[in-house]
């Protein structure tokens, strides 16, 4: 993994004072002040901070999604039945590059984006190169051949700090995950809390 990239996940570590994949070598485990000289004074937030910070926490914990897909995923999600805040998430998790990131392919977020990118994935046995594709239930996810002994594969499948949830079953040594269902929030395994009611409370305003 390059070091542009690591520094990249570090930045956001920083900039939101958390550490947000739950990963041993974050910077925020060692300093619990904010980025810059003296470390940002934080005061408490408004409302408009707090539901800003769930927006960037969820954001940046995809990969640092871009706004307008961003704000595509919540009018997507609004428009679907049941909880707002719910279907956002479940449209995240549905991601290629987050589904083979909870399989335990790749390291990081930041890795599935690029190995997906790099026609690694491939989807009911198509090639898909498209990190935000969205995969369905029943979708059978597997590393090509060709890509399965890369170092990145390897070290991922052996990372104690994270475990596979149940919504994708895998199995490992075949490299091959089936997207069983789209999880409710408390599935999902975020490191730090995600609150995506505020985000519906920051996009209604």
């Amino acid at each position: 993994m390059s070091g542009k990239r690591i520094s990249a996940k570090h930045k956001i570590d920083r900039r939101l004072n958390l550490n947000l994949w739950g990963r041993p070598k974050s910077p925020h485990n060692k300093r619990q002040t904010g980025p810059g000289m003296h470390g940002a004074r934080r005061g408490k937030l408004s409302d408009y901070g707090v539901q800003l910070m769930a927006k960037q926490k969820l954001k940046g914990y995809y990969g640092s999604v871009g706004e307008r897909q961003f704000r595509s995923y919540y009018k997507e999600a609004s428009r679907l039945r049941g909880d707002t805040g719910q279907n956002l998430i479940g449209l995240l998790e549905r991601r290629l590059d987050a589904v083979i990131y909870r399989a335990k392919f790749v390291p990081t977020v930041f890795a599935a984006r690029q190995f997906v990118n790099h026609k690694h994935i491939t989807v009911n046995g198509k090639v898909v190169n498209i990190p935000s594709y969205q995969v369905k239930e029943g979708d059978v996810i597997e590393v090509k051949e060709s890509s399965r002994q890369l170092p990145l594969v390897l070290i991922a499948i052996d990372l104690p700090e994270r475990d596979v949830p149940d919504y994708v079953d895998v199995d490992h040594k075949a490299m091959k995950a089936t997207f069983l269902r789209i999880p409710q929030l408390d599935e999902v395994p975020y490191p730090v809390q995600m609150e995506p009611n505020l985000i519906v409370e920051f996009y209604s305003r």
